[in-house]
């Protein structure tokens, strides 16, 4: 067993370093998975939302981040 503390983040939910997010713009609705990146638009795989600078906007739309939302799949 790992000798480590989890990050909790309510009663009795446990996230990992694994546990990826999807975020979604709610202008367009343009989807960003954590897992998947989004090589196309220069976010490798594994990027975390809050790594993506805040001037980027939606690919789609041209939305702010601002304008995102996560979403649970």
């Amino acid at each position: 067993m790992a000798n480590y503390a989890p990050l909790l983040i309510g009663i009795g939910q446990h996230v990992s370093e694994n546990n990826y997010r999807t975020w979604m713009c709610i202008i367009c609705g343009w989807v960003y998975e954590e897992e998947k990146g989004a090589p196309e638009e220069g976010l490798a795989p594994g990027t975390r939302w809050e790594d993506i600078p805040e001037y980027w906007v939606c690919p789609d739309c041209g939305a702010g981040k601002d304008d995102f939302e996560m979403i649970e799949v």
